[in-house]
C-alpha cells in the first residue's frame, strides 16, 4: 500500500508537471527543485514535513537530524545573502528528509526501518501535497472560467450575510486583530504538525491527525471543478482587480435575487466550496478532544480564529463552512477507531454525512432562491442537518460508553477501544 501510494504521488506529480509546464506556470517538480536547490516557496512546510520524518528516529538521530538540517539552511541562506537573493528557509529540511528516506532505506534493519520510512514518507507526502495543490488551484481557474458565487452570495443571505457582518468586525479588531487572524489562518498546517506531534509523541498510533489532513487534501479539492466558487471579496470586492460584479464587500449587500453563472477573469482559484480551511481547523479541533486541557484550549483557538478569518477576509461565505464541517466529519467518520471495523454505526454516519454533504451542495445551487426568500424555513433545516450530523458523529465517538447516545452510537463498554489523541 505504502508503495501503491508514493508510486500514485509520483505519477500526479510527473503529469501535474507536464500541464503546468504547457500552461506556463510553476509544476510541482519546479517548486520541489527549488526547495533543494532554490529559494523555496514556503519556509514553513520543509520545515513541518521533517518534524513528521523525526518521529521515526531515535533521540540522538533527531538532535542529529535537526542540526544538519540547520546548517544546510544556514549555508543556503548566506549564499542567497552573498548573491542578494531573497531571504528564505526550507532546504535544510528538505535534504535532510530525503537523506533519512535515503539511509533507513539501505542502511537501517526491521523495525527501525519501517518507523523511519513511515515518518519520512508522510513528511515527504506533505509536502508533495502542498506542490500538488499549488498547481490544482491554477488548474480550477483554467477548467472553470464560469463560477457560481452569485448562488451562494444568495443562498448566504439567508444567514444574514455573514462575511459581511465578519468582514466589519474584522475592520473594526485593527491591525492586530487582523494580524493574529491572517496568522492563524496562513499558519494552520504548523498547527496540524504539533498536534500530530503530540499524538505521535509516543509511537505510530492507528489513526492520528494527518491521516485526516491529507484525506481531505486529497478530496475535498475535487468539488472545485463541481462547484467553482471564488469567493465574496473577489467576485463582489476590490480583490477582484476588474472582475468582480461590483464594489460590495463588505460594506454593502447586493440586492439581485436572479442569480446566474458569471465569468470571472481574474487569477483566483475556485477554491471556496467547500470550505477546507474550515475542515482542517475542525479536525484540529477534534483531534485535541481527548487531550490535556491546554491542547483543547489551542484547538478551540484555531478553529475559531480560522472560521472569523475565512469569513472576514472575504474568502468564504458561511455556507461553505457548513459544507466544510459536514465533509470534515464525514472523512473523519471513515477513519476514526478503525479498531471499530465497518459497523452499521460507521456506515451510517459515512453514507449520511455523503447524502447531507451532497444536499447541501445542489441546494445551494438550484434552491439559492427559495433558500434567500424563506430563510425561516431554510435556515432552520440547514442548521437542523448540521446539527444531526454532529450529533451522530458526537454519539458513535465520543460519547460515555453504554450511556443512550453511546448504545446508539455503538459504544459498548465492552466492544469500545480507546484510541490516544
Amino acid at each position: 500500500m505504502a508503495l501503491a501510494a508514493a508510486t500514485a504521488v509520483v505519477v500526479a506529480m510527473i503529469v501535474l508537471q507536464i500541464v503546468a509546464s504547457r500552461s506556463g506556470f510553476e509544476g510541482p517538480l519546479d517548486s520541489l527543485a527549488r526547495d533543494f536547490v532554490g529559494t523555496p516557496k514556503s519556509m514553513s512546510v520543509p520545515w513541518a514535513g521533517l518534524a513528521l520524518g523525526l518521529v521515526g528516529l531515535t533521540n540522538r538521530q533527531r538532535v542529529l537530524a535537526v542540526a544538519a538540517a540547520v546548517g544546510i539552511d544556514v549555508v543556503f541562506v548566506a549564499g542567497r545573502a552573498v548573491t542578494d537573493g531573497p531571504f528564505g528557509v526550507g532546504n535544510g529540511p528538505t535534504w535532510v528528509l530525503a537523506g533519512i528516506a535515503v539511509v533507513a532505506a539501505w542502511r537501517w534493519t526491521e523495525p527501525q526501518r519501517s518507523s523511519a520510512l513511515l515518518g519520512a514518507g508522510l513528511g515527504a507526502l506533505l509536502i508533495a501535497a502542498t506542490k500538488i495543490g499549488d498547481v490544482w488551484l491554477q488548474i480550477t481557474v483554467m477548467a472553470r472560467p464560469a463560477v457560481l458565487d452569485q448562488y451562494v452570495e444568495l443562498a448566504d443571505r439567508a444567514f444574514g450575510a455573514p462575511s459581511w457582518v465578519m468582514g466589519q468586525v474584522v475592520d473594526a479588531l485593527g491591525p492586530v486583530g487582523y494580524g493574529v487572524l491572517h496568522w492563524v489562518y496562513i499558519e494552520l498546517p504548523v498547527a496540524a504538525i504539533a498536534v500530530a506531534l503530540y499524538q505521535l509523541r509516543g509511537g505510530w498510533p492507528s489513526h492520528h491527525l494527518v491521516r485526516t489532513f491529507l484525506a481531505i487534501g486529497l478530496i475535498g479539492p475535487l468539488f472545485y471543478l463541481v462547484f467553482p466558487v471564488v469567493g465574496p471579496d473577489f467576485a463582489f470586492g476590490a480583490a477582484g482587480q476588474g472582475a468582480q460584479l461590483g464594489d460590495y464587500w463588505p460594506t454593502t449587500i447586493p440586492t439581485g435575487t436572479d442569480p446566474t453563472a458569471f465569468v470571472f477573469d481574474g487569477g483566483a482559484p475556485r477554491n471556496c466550496m467547500p470550505s477546507l480551511h474550515t475542515a482542517w481547523a475542525l479536525s484540529i479541533f477534534v483531534h485535541t478532544r481527548s487531550g490535556p486541557r491546554w491542547l483543547r484550549w489551542g484547538g478551540t483557538f484555531w478553529l475559531v480564529c480560522t472560521l472569523m478569518a475565512t469569513l472576514g477576509f472575504g474568502y468564504h461565505y458561511a455556507v461553505d463552512l457548513v459544507a466544510g464541517v459536514v465533509l470534515c466529519l464525514t472523512i473523519e467518520s471513515a477513519l476514526r477507531d478503525p479498531e471499530r471495523g465497518w459497523g452499521r454505526f460507521r456506515i451510517r454516519l459515512v453514507v449520511g454525512g455523503a447524502a447531507v454533504f451532497a444536499a447541501l451542495l445542489l441546494s445551494y445551487r438550484y434552491l439559492a432562491v427559495p433558500i434567500a426568500a424563506h430563510p425561516m424555513v431554510s435556515v432552520p433545516l440547514i442548521l437542523g442537518v448540521l446539527a444531526a450530523v454532529v450529533a451522530a458523529f458526537h454519539a458513535t465517538f465520543f460519547a460515555a460508553p453504554d450511556s443512550a447516545l453511546g448504545r446508539w452510537g455503538g459504544r459498548n463498554a465492552s466492544a469500545t477501544v480507546r484510541v490516544p489523541v
